[in-house]
C-alpha cells in the first residue's frame, strides 16, 4: 500500500491523540495527514501536532478522495468494516480511476489489542473506579426505587468521581428483567425478594472498564444460591484459564464446562467475554470456537451468566489483564453473593 485510510475515531486517537469525532487520517509516505472540518482546526493543532492538518473543502469524503488523487497514492488501504458502500463510492469517484483500493481491515486494531504499561495503568484505575461506583450503587437498592433512577445515579457518580462518562448504557435490571442480558433501565420498581443485575463501565482518560455484579434483595432461596455458586465457579475457571498462550476458545470452554456440570449451560446464552480498551468491545472475542492466542498486554472481560425467563438472571463480570508470567484481575470488589 502507498497509504492507509483510517476512518474510525478510536483508531485515529490511538495513532495521533486527536479526539475530534469527525475526520479521516491518511498514513502514507512521510508525514501523516488529518482531514477534518473547521470545528476542529484549533483542537487538531493542540492534540495532533505531529501530523499535517488539512481543513476539508466540501464533504469530508470528497476532500479525502481529492487529497489521495493529488498525492498520487495509487494503492490505498481501507477498513471495509468501517466504510459504508455510499462512502466508498464517493471516495472512489473523488480519488479517480487510477486509485486501487485494498481492503485492509483491523490493521490499527492489531496494534491496539496489546496494551502498553501506561495504558494498563489507566485501565487499572478505570476498573477500580467502576467498582467504587458499583459499590456505592448497592447502598441505593431499596424496595420502591426504579431501575432508571439507579442508572441515572450511577452515571452521575461516574462523572463526579472523574470519569468522562459511561463506557456504555448502564444496565440496571430488577427481578424477571434481570434475565435479559442487555436490559435497558425502565421505570420498574424494585420489590423485595428479587434479583438485581448491575452492569456498568466508565471511560477514564479515554479507556474503558466493564463490571457486573448480581445481588438479591431479601433472603435468597436455595435455587438462586445454587445458580450463583455455579456462575461464580464458572467465572473462576475461566479466569484461571486466562494466561499468555491460552486460546480464547479454551477460556470460553472452561466456563461452559462448569455450567454443564451444574446442568445450566443451556441458560448461558452469550460469549464468555471480549477485549477491552479504547472501546468497550474490542478484539479478541472470548467465545466458543475462537482460536486467538492471548498475549501479554491483552485485556479481556470474563462474564459468564445464566438467565431464567420469568425468574431472573445472574452474571458476574471482571476485567482481566494478561502479563508475561501472570494474570491480573483489574476489577477489585468482592464476587460473593450479597443479600440486601
Amino acid at each position: 500500500m502507498d497509504a492507509l485510510l483510517i476512518t474510525h475515531a478510536a483508531n485515529w486517537y490511538y495513532l495521533t491523540g486527536f479526539t475530534g469525532e469527525a475526520g479521516t487520517l491518511i498514513a502514507g509516505r512521510g508525514r501523516a495527514t488529518l482531514i477534518s472540518d473547521g470545528r476542529f482546526t484549533t483542537q487538531a493543532g493542540e492534540e495532533a501536532a505531529s501530523v499535517r492538518y488539512l481543513e476539508q473543502k466540501g464533504s469530508l469524503v470528497e476532500s479525502t478522495g481529492r487529497f489521495l488523487k493529488e498525492k498520487s497514492f495509487r494503492r490505498v488501504g481501507f477498513d471495509s468494516s468501517q466504510v459504508s458502500v455510499a462512502q466508498f463510492r464517493s471516495l472512489r469517484k473523488a480519488a479517480g480511476a487510477r486509485t486501487e483500493w485494498i481492503p485492509a481491515p483491523g490493521l490499527v486494531e492489531s496494534l491496539r489489542i496489546r496494551k502498553e504499561p501506561g495504558e494498563l495503568a489507566v485501565m487499572r484505575r478505570a476498573a477500580i473506579l467502576a467498582g467504587d461506583v458499583l459499590s456505592g450503587a448497592l447502598k441505593l437498592l431499596k424496595p420502591g426505587v426504579k431501575e432508571n433512577e439507579i442508572a441515572a445515579e450511577i452515571e452521575y457518580q461516574m462523572r463526579m468521581c472523574g470519569a468522562s462518562g459511561p463506557a456504555f448504557e448502564t444496565i440496571v435490571a430488577f427481578g424477571e428483567r434481570s434475565a435479559l442480558p442487555h436490559a435497558r433501565p425502565t421505570a420498574k420498581r424494585l420489590r423485595k425478594n428479587e434479583l438485581v443485575v448491575l452492569d456498568l463501565g466508565v471511560i477514564l482518560a479515554h479507556y474503558c472498564s466493564d463490571i457486573t455484579r448480581t445481588v438479591y434483595v431479601g433472603r435468597a432461596p436455595t435455587r438462586v444460591k445454587q445458580w450463583y455458586k455455579a456462575v461464580l465457579e464458572a467465572q473462576g475457571a475461566a479466569i484461571a484459564e486466562v494466561r499468555a498462550g491460552a486460546s480464547t476458545g479454551d477460556v470460553d470452554s472452561a466456563a461452559r464446562q462448569v455450567l454443564a456440570g451444574w446442568k445450566l449451560d443451556q441458560y448461558f446464552t452469550h460469549s464468555t467475554g471480549h477485549g477491552l480498551g479504547l472501546e468497550v468491545h474490542e478484539d479478541p472475542r472470548v467465545a466458543r470456537g475462537q482460536t486467538t492466542r492471548l498475549e501479554s498486554g491483552y485485556v479481556v472481560t470474563i462474564e459468564p451468566g445464566v438467565y431464567m425467563a420469568g425468574v431472573g438472571g445472574i452474571r458476574i463480570e471482571d476485567d482481566v489483564a494478561v502479563h508475561p508470567d501472570k494474570t491480573e484481575v483489574l476489577t477489585r470488589i468482592p464476587r460473593d453473593l450479597i443479600e440486601l
